[in-house]
């Protein structure tokens, strides 16, 4: 494949680009949460010290496979590994010293500053749903995904107000080829939205495009002193670590681009069915995969990763919302905070096939475990359906919706003077009521959340207006957003450029379909 080069971005269109900002409808977007409430922390020093013990054991005695990608090999035997075939044996201790270069935290830098995120710490981001190949809403029901569809779900995630993140592969538009689908969905994101995105990781030309779009849209000096992208790298559990995700995850280092480390663990099929074999198993995993990452280069940023479900022992299907994935997406946070490194899990996970009770309860479950465990980074917030099958645009809308839940739950309990209420207190008085008096005037627009989707209506009124369901009204609130969408500015220049660079790419080889 002839090299293609990235245009570099140009001056032109400023004027353009500002008349556009000054006639575009501001979308409001909350900042990313910063938690005022305590992690919830489920291990004792002793489980720790053992599932701490443990993985080192797995590294030093099992080790893992670094398969098809002689350079990783030999990057491991200079570090002082014992390399046999494609199996690494890691030293006890050699992996944890190489993931303290790694940063504790990080800023992905969005092309609007003001969307801008820091990742790690007590901050918690939250990005839409990744990977699914199949859509569904109340028209068309469940169908394959195309290019299309991917756009909405992105200009779903521009107008949410309590998302943080465009994500990555929202939705797979299955109407393009394989080999060239990442430039239009990159392409999209970074158009049709100014908030931080993902980049492509299924083949490392892709990853290297994803870059290559990047610099072209931020400039080539930014990208190479600032984060830009996030992107998903899965460890093929058990203890396996293939070459095209490891391509993928070279390429984003050595651009000090961020990568999410991420152990696949379905319970019982991938991990051993106890929470503590499988702590043992995410930590092994996760340690391998930060540390070849320093390797790669060091100080590349990257967020240690979870991604856990249990599995049902009578169809083999995954389950989500359960105790047992709770326990474990608790545990690896401690050990996360333990290293020392931003942690990534939780999502509004559900096996249900309709966004209907099943689904709530789920994802509930999933989300206010996310919340409490620490979680710095989280990858499907809204839209998850059908054990990740499906990106529902019903779904979505109701679960981003319910994300503003978790930035008031995270807010905690304020105990200044207005909190603590003690003039409403004095001026109501006993037999009296709060609706009028003087701190409820000055606090009713803030004082509670309030759900954009959901019905609060007096019966006769709900059923006046059609006696709609969740899912009816979440139709409703998609057509709104996205006939009220309008795309935020872009120096046009820049989309030029970025065209061209699409245009010029998927004219250098032919389409492939496999």
């Amino acid at each position: 494949m002839s090299e293609v080069r990235p245009a570099r971005r140009t001056r032109g269109g400023g004027g353009a680009a500002r008349r556009a900002e000054r006639t575009a409808v501001s979308i409001e977007t909350a900042k990313f949460i910063t938690r005022n409430i305590p992690n919830f922390e489920i291990l004792n020093e002793e489980a720790l010290q053992i599932i701490e013990y443990n993985a080192e054991t797995v590294l030093e005695e099992i080790g893992v496979n670094f398969v098809e990608n002689p350079a990783a090999l030999e990057r491991w035997r200079a570090a002082g590994a014992d390399v046999v075939g494609e199996r690494v044996r890691i030293p006890r201790g050699l992996a944890r010293q190489l993931c303290s270069t790694a940063p504790s935290s990080f800023t992905q830098h969005a092309r609007n500053p003001e969307r801008n995120v820091e990742i790690g710490g007590k901050n918690l981001v939250l990005a839409p749903v990744y990977g699914p190949p199949f859509v569904r809403d109340n028209e068309g029901g469940r169908r394959y995904a195309t290019i299309e569809d991917f756009r909405k779900f992105v200009k779903l995630g521009y107008m949410s107000k309590w998302l943080h993140h465009s994500g990555g592969t929202v939705c797979e538009p299955t109407d393009i080829a394989v080999n060239k689908r990442h430039l239009d969905m990159l392409l999209a994101h970074m158009t049709l939205s100014d908030k931080p995105y993902m980049g492509s990781v299924t083949e490392k030309v892709r990853a290297e495009d994803s870059v290559n779009m990047s610099k072209i849209l931020f400039g080539d000096d930014f990208v190479d002193q600032n984060t830009v992208m996030t992107s998903l790298i899965n460890i093929n559990s058990p203890l396996t670590f293939d070459n095209v995700m490891m391509g993928a995850l070279e390429v984003y280092a050595e651009a000090n681009q961020a990568a999410i480390i991420s152990p696949f663990i379905v319970g019982g099929a991938m991990a051993p069915v106890t929470v503590a074999g499988t702590l043992t198993q995410v930590l092994a995993e996760a340690l391998a995969g930060v540390a070849y990452s320093q390797l790669v280069r060091k100080g590349a940023p990257v967020i240690m990763g979870a991604f856990v479900t249990s599995i049902d022992m009578n169809s083999g299907a995954p389950t989500f919302g359960t105790p047992e994935a709770a326990h474990i997406t608790y545990g690896v946070g401690q050990l996360a905070r333990r290293l020392n490194l931003p942690y990534r899990s939780g999502g509004s996970f559900s096996g249900s096939k309709l966004p209907d009770a099943q689904a709530a309860y789920e994802t509930s479950n999933s989300l206010n475990m996310a919340l409490l465990s620490g979680v710095n980074f989280m990858l499907h917030a809204c839209g998850w359906l059908e054990g990740g099958l499906v990106a529902s645009f019903e779904k979505f809308v109701l679960d981003a919706d319910q994300l503003g839940t978790l930035h008031h739950l995270a807010q905690g309990v304020s105990m200044d003077e207005n909190g603590q209420a003690m003039n409403a207190l004095r001026e109501v008085g006993p037999g009296g009521h709060f609706l009028g008096c003087e701190h409820t005037q000055a606090n009713f627009k803030s004082a509670f959340w309030r759900s954009d989707v959901l019905d609060y209506k007096p019966y006769e009124q709900w059923e006046e207006e059609g006696a709609r369901d969740s899912a009816t009204l979440a139709g409703a609130r998609v057509r709104k957003m996205l006939g009220d969408y309008q795309a935020p500015p872009i120096d046009p220049a820049i989309v030029e450029a970025l065209e061209a660079y699409v245009a010029q790419r998927k004219a250098s080889e032919p389409d492939a379909f496999g």
